[in-house]
């Protein structure tokens, strides 16, 4: 078995220098998947528009309250991973998360995977933090009033997509059912080891994804994880459920409908 996991973390290791010159950033593999609202189980929560082939790419996820009640709700990430996109992207996303996981499929060998949360009321969670499953990353929204209060949430499997996913076929090559994917993966074998999540997959930015952009034409463009000095750059995780400072001024802001520094709705 040991000499199976150095094996798995070996081919890691030179799939990451080999694609795009890319950097990484080291993390545990994810225990299992759990859902994004409702957490574990996605209570009181249900799917309005589902996944399809060719079609709509993820799932979205609405309050049983009915209407916009589920508007700053919390969204949990779904296992654990480092975040690859925490920005406002504008046109039909508004803000967004990416976050990459690593962990061992029915096989034994080491696979990944990205969760892509969009349409966010506030995002929680910087680039390159390392976040756990089930951890806030943000709150609940509708893109600025553009769409009824909902989460729409992805599985990728092609970690190149980003925000671009009009350069890349829009089936089961590219995409997991999300429900499926996290029924198959709720308890997974895992180890203290961390391993090298790649940074710096995502196809070019500066081009114009049709079903992206708003009418106007607007070029998506993101930020990405810079390369790094040094490990001591980026934090080892987020938050914990211990921080009661962080929490006690998160409701606060909150309440007052502000959100973390760089996330503010426009007035």
């Amino acid at each position: 078995m040991h000499s199976a996991w150095t094996l798995s973390l070996l081919l890691i290791s030179l799939v990451t220098g080999a694609l795009m010159g890319a950097d990484s950033i080291r993390c545990q593999l994810a225990d299992g998947f759990d859902y994004p609202v409702g957490k574990p189980n996605g209570d009181g929560y249900y799917v309005f528009r589902g996944y399809w082939p060719n079609g709509h790419l993820g799932e979205d996820w609405n309050g049983r309250g009915g209407g916009d009640s589920d508007l700053g709700a919390p969204i949990y990430s779904t296992a654990r991973g480092v975040v690859m996109i925490s920005e406002n992207i504008g046109g039909g996303w508004g803000h967004c998360i990416v976050i990459r996981h690593a962990y061992r499929d029915e096989t034994g060998k080491i696979a990944m995977v990205d969760s892509q949360y969009g349409h966010l009321h506030a995002r929680i969670v910087r680039l390159g933090q390392v976040v756990e499953k089930g951890q806030l990353i943000g709150t609940m929204g509708g893109n600025f009033g553009m769409y009824a209060v909902h989460l729409h949430f992805e599985m990728r499997k092609n970690l190149r997509i980003g925000m671009n996913r009009m350069q890349f076929a829009r089936n089961n090559s590219n995409y997991y059912s999300p429900r499926d994917f996290i029924n198959k993966h709720r308890v997974l074998q895992t180890s203290f080891q961390k391993y090298p999540i790649p940074t710096g997959l995502f196809s070019p930015y500066g081009r114009t994804s049709a079903d992206d952009r708003i009418d106007g034409g607007e070029v998506v463009k993101v930020p990405v994880l810079p390369k790094r000095k040094s490990a001591g750059d980026l934090p080892d995780k987020g938050p914990s459920d211990e921080d009661e400072d962080f929490w006690s001024k998160l409701r606060a802001r909150l309440k007052q409908s502000k959100v973390t520094e760089g996330t503010n709705p426009p007035q």
